[in-house]
């Protein structure tokens, strides 16, 4: 089953917050549920929003009663912007939009019917497109990966995170298909648990041998030796290769150049924002204290307690070893070889 998928006129997705408890499929019936379901986490993952507002944009047009093509545009406008404001940090969800509108403000359309139809079409395209990738870029990725490794993730980066297959547990996924065995050590990724929940849940299906490690224990496995490569993922990637990801990326990074542990992105290249330079220009954006002190309505602290709760952090090209993607590994000087992943060479 894919993550998000349209299906009798509605977007259909899995409810990310309901497992590992359910694997549970809600329907999306207009563009501003698809929006409250990125922004409450119902589907993350850069890809996967991305594609998820992209099916978002078609349902605004399937569900439009505009008569002219040129209404229909205006009200395409005011669903884009809906949907950009759902998450701020995720480019793909911006670069989705922005295709989407692409299309829909392509001259010729006889009627809004054509121009829907259109739409649906590149929506499929899109999600399609998101599959293939991850399988390249698991191609790429799992030459890295040695037989008898311990693998250190972050956060949710599997088939929950994209369309299908994954990226940084896409890799590590395509390993385990090469018929490599290895162990992989995730963190739990709080306060959402994404590693907890999420990425332990994708292993399990897989048959890949893991443990969840409390996000503080990752420099102790470092020290004594025990991970040979850290595998993150991305929600947006800079010209010079600062990216940010989930909160506790940076200080993963850290450890990992100091261990001499090497610290890999992979990210499709739709996550890299070319227009700006470094992740000094990312928006990060700050969620509900409560998912912090209450997490899953569970109280942790006094209901007065206060507490900070930033999604993401921004990791310096730096303590990179290289970005995978779909066109191969990207390596220093990333101002250049993300230019030529851009472009569609081979790296």
């Amino acid at each position: 089953m894919r993550t998000v998928f349209w299906a009798d006129g509605v977007v259909r997705m899995i409810d990310q917050k309901q497992i590992p408890w359910a694997l549970e499929v809600v329907d999306l019936h207009d563009h501003h549920a698809v929006a409250a379901a990125i922004t409450d986490m119902t589907v993350r993952g850069a890809p996967a929003i991305g594609a998820s507002a992209a099916f978002g944009m078609a349902l605004a047009a399937h569900t439009s009663g505009a008569q002219t093509v040129a209404e229909l545009q205006a009200e395409l406008n005011g669903a884009g912007a809906v949907l950009k404001a759902a998450r701020p940090t995720a480019v793909n969800l911006m670069w989705a939009v922005d295709l989407m509108l692409g299309i829909a403000h392509r001259p010729g359309y006889a009627s809004p019917a054509g121009l829907k139809v259109a739409l649906l079409t590149e929506a499929q395209r899109v999600a399609d497109d998101d599959v293939a990738v991850n399988q390249r870029i698991g191609a790429h990725g799992q030459t890295l990966i040695q037989p008898g490794d311990t693998v250190l993730h972050h956060c949710n980066t599997g088939a929950l995170a994209t369309v299908d297959y994954g990226t940084a547990l896409g890799v590590i996924r395509a390993a385990h298909e090469a018929g490599k065995a290895f162990h992989v050590l995730l963190d739990e990724t709080r306060p959402r648990l994404q590693g907890a929940r999420l990425s332990a849940w994708e292993l399990e299906q897989l048959g890949v041998s893991y443990d969840i490690l409390p996000d503080t224990a990752a420099g102790f496995y470092m020290q004594r030796g025990e991970i040979k490569l850290v595998l993150v993922g991305a929600d947006r990637i800079a010209s010079n290769g600062d990216f940010a990801n989930k909160i506790g990326t940076y200080q993963i990074a850290v450890l990992a150049k100091e261990n001499g542990i090497p610290f890999y992105c992979v990210a499709p290249t739709s996550t890299i924002d070319p227009a700006i330079a470094s992740g000094a220009d990312i928006p990060i954006e700050e969620r509900d204290p409560a998912e912090v002190t209450t997490p899953y309505d569970t109280p942790l602290v006094p209901a007065h307690f206060k507490a900070r709760n930033p999604a993401f952090d921004v990791t310096p090209y730096r303590y990179l070893s290289g970005i995978i993607t779909e066109h191969g590994i990207a390596r220093a000087p990333f101002t250049e070889s993300l230019k030529k992943a851009l472009a569609g060479e081979t790296l």
